[in-house]
């Protein structure tokens, strides 16, 4: 892994080197307003103050009670700015995404929501959880939504109660995803009748389907699409003869995030 190393004169940061590091969480300098010293903290912790939370992986019990807790926290701090998701990830159990979506909604703080790769599943329904106007996906994003699954195991009775349990949520997932997106909740729900015998429209999450940026913005699951501003090809760089410029404060990077959303 390339890290950036730099050392601090007059309480600032000043031009540094890069230098090879081990695999593991890179360190970067971070001061927290109202405070004269910078220190080294991870770069998730650094994110996290700035109110940046990723969801990257698998969402078991253990990662969502983790986001859980830290929105929490950044709602109990300061209510009044918005907590940014990043999301990059393929989803995961049905009860702890639902977790996560619950507290998005009951937070006084709003929430912004970003693909930046793809939002497969319930990471999809995340991505569209997010406040209206501040959901938004990168050009090349990929999105996929289905109806959730389960399994179940043992008598028929209990088997049953699952399956009209699992309905239940999917029953409550469509009607969130319809309020969001503006879609008729026929157009999104699983047809009780026949399935060859319904109209089209109620098919669209019967099956898995795909979005890319332009179709999800379309559907209503995002506000916008993210488009890097353009730079002229002939235009000097503004580090041209230089060698390493100035490594960016914390606070420029997080301008620079909040800018995105």
């Amino acid at each position: 892994m390339i890290h950036f190393y730099c050392s601090i004169r007059n309480d600032k940061p000043i031009r540094g080197r890069i230098a090879m590091m081990p695999i593991g969480t890179p360190k970067v300098l971070y001061r927290t307003p109202g405070e004269g010293s910078w220190q080294w903290v991870d770069l998730w912790n650094a994110l996290y103050r700035e109110r940046v939370i990723f969801i990257g992986q698998n969402i078991d019990e253990e990662f969502s009670n983790q986001i859980l807790a830290t929105m929490l926290y950044l709602d109990s701090v300061d209510d009044s700015k918005r907590v940014y998701l990043y999301i990059n990830g393929p989803g995961g159990d049905v009860t702890p995404t639902l977790a996560i979506y619950d507290t998005m909604q009951s937070l006084k703080s709003p929430v912004g929501t970003h693909c930046v790769g793809f939002a497969y599943h319930l990471a999809g329904f995340l991505l569209a959880g997010g406040e209206k106007g501040n959901r938004s996906a990168m050009p090349l994003s990929r999105i996929a939504l289905d109806s959730p699954a389960g399994a179940a195991r043992g008598q028929a009775d209990d088997i049953r109660n699952e399956a009209d349990e699992l309905l239940r949520v999917r029953d409550y997932i469509f009607k969130e995803l319809s309020r969001k997106t503006g879609q008729p909740f026929e157009k999104v729900s699983v047809p009780k009748a026949d399935f060859y015998n319904v109209s089209w429209i109620t098919k669209d999450l019967s099956r898995i389907k795909r979005f890319g940026s332009q179709e999800a913005l379309e559907y209503g699951l995002i506000d916008r699409i993210i488009r890097p501003p353009r730079i002229k090809e002939d235009m000097p760089r503004k580090d041209a003869g230089t060698g390493l410029g100035s490594p960016r404060s914390p606070q420029q990077l997080s301008d620079g995030l909040a800018h995105w959303l």
